[in-house]
């Protein structure tokens, strides 16, 4: 491994060679768990919108009753919790199996179905740890910055401070508090975006897994915010696309279910968001490796996956030892 191949196009590079390696265990692991989150992705929002009981009710993100806003329906919160628990789960499933099986094409060892269904029991529950960990984390400071923001709102009410929404000065402080949230939370996902292959790899999670995560990925910060770029904003793209695409506007009928426009529409959207899925948890595991390349951890790890393969015969002795050298 060079030094030029530790970027974006090295990272892809890789990842693509271990899935084409491997191309029938990593298609039987996204059947198993990518397909139905892909399609679920796509035929919810259609369902969401739905001519039924559920369609009656405004969709708020806020909890409190208006005059002009209806309450939420007790069902739709039900299907949306459960659908939100759906892909939480299949994705923590997902990010299991191929990050262990990726991590075994890296170093050519033999990837077994079995294996990586095993590292699911193992690991979701540590990974569910981490993610609520650093999801409270977030939560903590996107509060932070609204109780700032209350604080300086009723600072200049209380000295009769009237303010006017459309002023320019308003506008600008309410755009850098944003920006600097969304600076903050791109910050941290980028500090801690190899902390679910730390799970699985390391068997290390919660605060353990986040502190690894921000340790290993000093030096790749760019490579890894281009990575998370890259894959969001064609996962959003391509979500953006289903939604405008695939009739929702006036709810699906049973014919708009049963035609081919529909059909062809989802299987098309389904494929490319189940390739898309499987790249980017797969490059994020390659980039975990990198990351230690670039730490200097490869090295020894590579010194001991040939050792254990190594045979000293008897007239070994006396001759130099092979050593790799990771750049």
């Amino acid at each position: 491994m060079s030094a030029h191949s530790l970027n974006l196009c090295g990272v892809l590079s890789e990842t693509k060679r271990i899935i084409n390696a491997h191309s029938r265990h990593f298609l039987a692991l996204s059947v198993l768990f990518l397909l139905p989150l892909s399609f679920s992705l796509v035929v919810y929002p259609s369902l969401s919108h739905s001519p039924s009981p559920l369609s009656h009710y405004h969709r708020s993100l806020f909890f409190f009753s208006s005059p002009d806003l209806p309450p939420i329906a007790r069902s739709h919160f039900i299907l949306a919790t459960a659908y939100a628990l759906f892909v939480a789960f299949l994705s923590l499933c997902a990010t299991a199996s191929i990050t262990h099986s990726t991590f075994h094409g890296f170093y050519g060892r033999p990837v077994k179905f079995v294996s990586s269904i095993k590292y699911v029991l193992i690991s979701f529950l540590p990974l569910i740890g981490t993610l609520i960990i650093s999801k409270f984390i977030m939560g903590l400071i996107a509060f932070g910055f609204g109780g700032f923001t209350m604080m300086v709102y009723n600072a200049l009410a209380l000295i009769g401070v009237e303010i006017d929404y459309t002023n320019l000065y308003f506008l600008g402080f309410v755009a850098l508090i944003t920006a600097l949230l969304l600076g903050v939370l791109i910050y941290l996902q980028v500090e801690w975006c190899l902390s679910f292959v730390i799970v699985v790899v390391e068997s290390k999670w919660g605060f353990a897994a986040l502190r690894r995560s921000a340790s290993l990925v000093r030096g790749m910060r760019g490579v890894a915010l281009c990575l998370i770029l890259l894959f969001e904003s064609l996962l959003g793209l391509l979500g953006l696309l289903c939604s405008t695409v695939v009739p929702s506007a006036g709810g699906l009928s049973s014919r708009d279910w049963i035609s081919w426009a529909f059909v062809f529409q989802a299987v098309v959207y389904t494929g490319f968001m189940t390739i898309l899925m499987l790249y980017s948890v797969a490059a994020t595991a390659v980039l975990y490796m990198y990351c230690k390349a670039l730490q200097g951890e490869l090295a020894f790890e590579i010194a001991e996956e040939f050792a254990q393969e190594y045979i000293r015969l008897p007239f070994d002795d006396g001759k130099l030892s092979h050593v790799v050298y990771v750049v």
